[in-house]
């Protein structure tokens, strides 16, 4: 019997997400069809798009006010579609503004919804539970934290993993990394990752090359690889360089149009081809010693790598009353901004956000994760316990949900 699974993935995130589920889906139930909004990695599994991903992607409030006319027509076109042909179940991957809204309509006439990747009610919002619990049939978490919260809302959920956890190899091979990069093995390294939007890129990287001209003080021959995501953002860092010039300063982009995805193939972890096909950003942290980096998925990925970083973050005064006025709360509601503290339940690695990131105060605590060598191993002890935490065999743990979900109605 052939199952018809519908799908909405609106970020490169959700779609390599999507394209594991689709990969354990397909191994379980080989006759499945998935169809809907989706991007590169989903197509290769096979996946129809009706829509692509780009449609839903968007950078921001503004950016999602400016498309909100294309943004209502593909939620009408895809929800007339899959109410007059109907899915055995519906997936959501992450974008809950879009999905949740989405899966509410579908759920309501009788087929059920998955959402994958659970909003982050644990630091803002949680009101939106009660939203989830009318739209979503089953909840699937990437952190273990989340499930006792769904449980205790009486939402059926299943803890799968973080993929990120099975892509970034538990022992990282600096040295590799450094000869793919051409860094001298013995040098002394700092990835800066000031962050991959425009807006992060204005007001966080001038603090944090002068953060760095602090630490060239202190070691003249400190290496900085900076990845960068595309042309645009490049040129931005490189015009505030310019401005606020630090010596033995190397910008890193992407070799090809690589994915995590990609690289996952190649069968040995130190070739050309495996650097070539992963985001410059992932080579940048393996070859580093420590990351300055603007708080978000980078801060999971280079704890993943078991690289000691401080977390920092800036935002405009415009966009911190816009996030206070639709969240309703000034803070998040945990002490912790940073994805690793989160996990850990504890400021593992400082996190100097708004007017505490100071370049005084960022060079003082890189310069603590670059040289305190006992201080460095402590956090990766602590590193390496977040991501044994995160590993599950996602693609298989997510299929089961989805094919029972699917299975029940048709039957």
């Amino acid at each position: 019997m052939t199952l018809r699974i519908g799908m909405v993935a609106g970020e490169p995130s959700g779609d390599l997400l999507a394209a594991r589920a689709i990969r354990g889906v397909m191994q379980h139930a080989p006759d499945s069809r998935c169809e809907g909004i989706g991007g590169p990695a989903m197509r290769k599994q096979g996946f129809n798009a009706l829509h692509p991903m780009d449609t839903l992607s968007v950078f921001g409030y503004v950016d999602a006010l400016k498309r909100l006319p294309s943004l209502l027509s593909t939620y009408s076109n895809v929800k007339k579609h899959w109410l007059s042909q109907r899915p055995d179940v519906f997936v959501g991957i992450d974008a809950p503004d879009f999905n949740l809204r989405l899966e509410l309509q579908l759920r309501q006439a009788g087929i059920p919804t998955v959402h994958f990747v659970g909003p982050s009610i644990w630091a803002w919002r949680y009101e939106r539970i009660h939203k989830i619990r009318e739209a979503v049939s089953h909840m699937l978490v990437l952190f273990p934290f989340e499930e006792e919260i769904y449980q205790k809302e009486n939402i059926p959920v299943t803890y799968v993993g973080h993929p990120l956890a099975e892509l970034i190899p538990m022992e990282p091979n600096r040295d590799a990394a450094r000869r793919y990069l051409k860094v001298d093995t013995g040098a002394r390294v700092l990835a800066l990752m000031p962050g991959s939007r425009a807006s992060e890129i204005k007001l966080l990287g001038p603090r944090f090359l002068q953060a760095v001209q602090l630490l060239a003080r202190q070691d003249p021959t400190l290496q900085v690889l900076v990845p960068m995501v595309n042309g645009h953002r490049r040129r931005e860092f490189e015009a505030l360089l310019r401005e606020y010039p630090v010596p033995n300063c190397r910008i890193i982009e992407q070799a090809t149009a690589a994915t995590p995805a990609l690289a996952a193939v190649f069968g040995t972890l130190d070739s050309d081809a495996y650097f070539d096909g992963r985001p410059a950003a992932w080579n940048v942290m393996q070859a580093a010693d420590a990351v300055l980096v603007a708080s978000g998925t980078a801060t999971l990925e280079a704890a993943l790598f078991k690289r000691p970083l401080v977390i920092s973050y800036v935002l405009s005064p415009m966009m911190k009353r816009l996030m206070s006025w639709k969240s309703g709360q000034a803070r998040p509601y945990v002490p912790w901004v940073g994805l690793p503290n989160v996990l850990a339940r504890d400021f593992v690695v400082p996190e100097l956000l708004q007017e505490d990131a100071t370049p005084q105060a960022l060079a003082e605590a890189t310069w603590k994760a670059l040289s305190d060598t006992p201080y460095a191993q402590q956090v990766v002890q602590r590193f390496h316990a977040i991501h044994e935490s995160l590993w599950r065999d996602t693609p298989t743990l997510a299929a089961k949900v989805i094919l029972e979900q699917a299975r029940h109605a048709s039957n």
